[in-house]
């Protein structure tokens, strides 16, 4: 005699051949957990019925035919369901769908270079973001501003850069050329604090415009949505430009890097920026040294990548680098109570 568990609860105590039979109807299937009344012993309805020496063999409900006729139509293609839109309730899968599907879509439109480079910076964009708005999001996350952020910060890039050229103005730029450690100022003082200082002023605009005081988590937030949006634009120029004068593989493995991995790195820095705006706002007189900070550290840890970046050896050095920007944000974000305790002494 054995009891057969299905969803916590015994039903029983059957003999083998009552077993045997509601196996055969299809009532009880072989691999449900059963336990011999007897010994206490557990394991599946299949393992007591080999046991006894008897072997099952559901009976069929039918031909093919009959079979179909049986399940109905409705179980194939539910079209209540569809005409009720209860699939849009499936939010997760639809999400998955679109991101899945938006590479196909793209190769039915025709398209300039530009735009190909563009589209699908924006569809890596879009998988970032969806990652950090799951993992970072707060009650005071806006959809709507995080799409303000996203596109206006590569307006805002595009004019400072490509129209007005204000990067150039910056003369630790002509450092970058030369050797170690002089162009090592060239990429800390040029380019890590240009770039830097650029992702940062959304973050600066959307605190002035906040009507609460805004959480640094918050703040981590719409940094990692700027910094991405640096990273689309600077990703679509490197394809336009750099990438087209290396080699085939050369320049695949740049385009991939240029639209995933690298713009992950400027979102982790930017979201170091945030989270210093968001402590001078709510601990205004800090705000001197926490300003310095909202750009100094970002722009230190993106130096010192870029100095090291351009070679095998140097990669050994740069990587390293990445990972200590991610820890720092991440040691950040969990030690920020114990901050603000200290700083409202």
């Amino acid at each position: 005699m054995v009891y057969v568990t299905r969803n916590n609860q015994d039903y029983g105590p059957y003999d083998e051949n009552a077993l045997l039979s509601y196996v055969n109807s299809g009532q009880i299937l072989l691999h449900d957990k059963a336990k011999s009344v007897s010994t206490n012993e557990v394991n599946t309805v299949s393992h007591f019925l080999h046991k006894a020496g008897l072997k099952p063999k559901v009976v069929h409900g039918g031909d093919l035919i009959t079979q179909l006729r049986k399940i109905g139509t409705e179980l194939i293609i539910p079209k209540d369901s569809f005409l009720n839109k209860q699939w849009l309730s499936e939010k997760r899968l639809l999400i998955l769908a679109i991101v899945g599907l938006f590479p196909s879509v793209l190769m039915a439109i025709p398209m300039w270079d530009f735009g190909v480079f563009y589209a699908i910076a924006l569809y890596f964009s879009c998988i970032w973001g969806l990652f950090f708005y799951y993992l970072f999001k707060t009650p005071q996350v806006s959809i709507k501003t995080t799409i303000s952020v996203f596109f206006l910060t590569q307006l805002f890039v595009f004019v400072a850069w490509d129209i007005l050229g204000i990067p150039h103005l910056n003369p630790f730029y002509k450092l970058i050329e030369l050797s170690f450690p002089l162009n090592l100022f060239g990429f800390v003082l040029g380019v890590g604090l240009m770039e830097e200082l650029a992702k940062a002023i959304p973050l600066f605009i959307i605190y002035r415009k906040a009507k609460e005081p805004l959480l640094p988590q918050t703040l981590v937030y719409y940094g990692l949505m700027s910094g991405i949006a640096f990273g689309v634009f600077e990703g679509v120029q490197y394809q336009m430009e750099v990438n087209t004068q290396l080699d085939y593989t050369g320049a695949f493995f740049m385009n991939i890097a240029r639209l995933t991995s690298l713009p992950f790195l400027h979102a982790i820095w930017c979201g170091i920026a945030g989270y210093f705006i968001a402590f001078a706002n709510l601990y205004p007189k800090y705000r001197m040294s926490l300003y310095f900070l909202t750009v100094a550290v970002p722009a230190v840890i993106h130096g010192l990548y870029d100095t090291f970046c351009g070679s095998i050896l140097g990669m050994f050095i740069a990587l390293p680098i990445t990972f200590i920007g991610v820890i720092m944000l991440m040691t950040y974000l969990k030690q920020g109570q114990d901050y603000q305790s200290k700083l409202i002494k």
